[in-house]
C-alpha cells in the first residue's frame, strides 16, 4: 500500500510540472475531507473557480476523499511539492506551529465575528508567516467554518455525564487535552474508522463538524447529538510556497482571490445548511440535544492557566484573543 502511493505522490508530482510543450500549468489540490463534507465542497468549489478563470492557463486536478492519505499526510505532500494545494481546517497546521494549538481550544470564539477579527490579527499573520517560512505553505484565504459538535452513543444531559466517555479525538494535541479536561476518557482512532469503532464500541463519542459528522454518517452509528458548540472551525486553502512564487502575477492573484471566493461560498453556506442537516440526523433517527455548556465552557477557562505554563501556546495568548473586537 505504501508503494502504491508513492507511486501515485510521484506521478501526480510529475502531473504538476509546466509542460515545455504546452503554456498551461497543471497542478493538483488534494482532499482529505469527506466526500460532499462542506471542505470537499468548498474545494471543488475553488478548483473550479480557477479552472474556469484561468481556461488556457492553468488547470487544477481535485484529488477527492483520503486517496492521497489523512490531512496530515496530504499536508507533508504540500510541504514537499509532490501536491500544491489542501484545504481544510486551520489547526492541522498546529504540528508545525504549536502557536496555533490555541485554535482548537474549546470556547475559544464567541461567534464569526470573534473568529474573523483573530484572522485579521497581528497574532494570526504572524503565525501563518511562520508556517510559510518554515514549512513553505502558503494560506491563501481563511475564514469561519462549521461549529463542532460530539455524538455519542448514550445520552449527554451534562457535564457529569462526559465522565469516563470512551471519546474519539483527531491527532491534534490540543484535542486530547480539551476532551480530557472535559472529563471523557481521549482514543485516538482514524476519522475513516470512526464509524465502526463507535458501532463497535472501541469508543463511545466522537466529535466534528456538523456538516463533517453527517457527511461521514456518525449520526447513525452514534444517535445522540449534543449541540456543545465547542470549536468553531477555521477553513482554509492554501498552497506551496515555492510553486506559487514560480508563477505570473496574474496566476498568483487568480489563485487568491478563487481561495478567498471558494472560502466565503463555504462561510455562507455552513450558516444556511447547519439546521437543515440537523434536520436530516433527526430523520435519519438521530436525536439532536442542546444543553447548558458553561460548565464545559468554565473547566476550559480554568484550564487555561496550566495549559500556558506547560507550553501549549505563549503565556497571555488566550486572554489577547479573548480580548479582540
Amino acid at each position: 500500500m505504501k508503494m502504491m502511493r508513492k507511486g501515485l505522490i510521484g506521478a501526480l508530482g510529475l502531473a504538476a510540472m509546466v509542460s515545455t510543450a504546452s503554456a498551461e500549468i497543471s497542478a493538483v489540490f488534494g482532499g482529505a475531507d469527506p466526500l460532499e463534507g462542506v471542505y470537499d465542497r468548498q474545494n471543488q468549489k475553488f478548483v473550479n473557480l480557477v479552472n474556469e478563470r484561468g481556461a488556457g492557463q492553468i488547470k487544477l486536478e481535485f484529488i477527492r476523499g483520503e486517496q492521497l492519505g489523512n490531512d496530515v499526510q496530504v499536508i507533508e505532500q504540500v510541504m514537499s511539492g509532490a501536491v500544491q494545494f489542501y484545504g481544510d481546517d486551520f489547526s492541522f497546521y498546529a504540528n508545525w506551529v504549536p502557536d496555533l494549538n490555541i485554535v482548537s481550544w474549546g470556547f475559544l470564539f464567541r461567534d464569526n465575528a470573534h473568529v474573523e477579527a483573530f484572522i485579521a490579527s497581528d497574532t494570526y499573520k504572524a503565525a501563518v508567516e511562520k508556517l510559510r517560512a518554515d514549512q513553505g505553505i502558503r494560506v491563501l484565504a481563511a475564514g469561519p467554518g462549521q461549529v463542532r459538535v460530539m455524538v455519542s452513543t448514550r445520552p449527554i444531559k451534562g457535564i457529569d455525564d462526559l465522565k469516563g466517555l470512551k471519546m474519539r479525538v483527531p491527532e491534534i494535541r490540543t484535542y486530547l487535552a480539551l476532551w480530557e479536561t472535559l472529563g471523557t476518557a481521549p482514543a485516538r482512532v482514524a476519522w475513516g474508522e470512526t464509524f465502526l469503532g463507535l458501532s463497535t464500541g472501541v469508543v463511545e463519542g466522537a466529535e466534528g463538524g456538523i456538516s463533517s459528522i453527517y457527511g461521514a454518517k456518525f449520526h447513525e452509528a452514534a444517535t445522540n447529538v449534543t449541540r456543545t458548540d465547542h470549536v468553531r472551525i477555521i477553513a482554509q486553502i492554501a498552497v506551496n510556497d515555492a510553486w506559487f512564487q514560480s508563477q505570473s502575477p496574474e496566476i498568483q492573484d487568480l489563485l487568491t482571490k478563487a481561495a478567498q471566493d471558494a472560502v466565503k461560498w463555504q462561510t455562507d453556506t455552513v450558516t444556511e445548511e447547519q439546521a437543515e442537516t440537523l434536520e436530516k440526523m433527526v430523520a435519519d433517527g438521530a436525536t439532536v440535544a442542546e444543553i447548558d455548556v458553561s460548565p464545559l465552557r468554565e473547566r476550559s477557562e480554568v484550564a487555561v492557566e496550566k495549559l500556558e505554563s506547560e507550553g501549549f501556546w505563549p503565556k497571555g495568548l488566550w486572554a489577547e484573543i479573548q480580548a479582540l473586537k
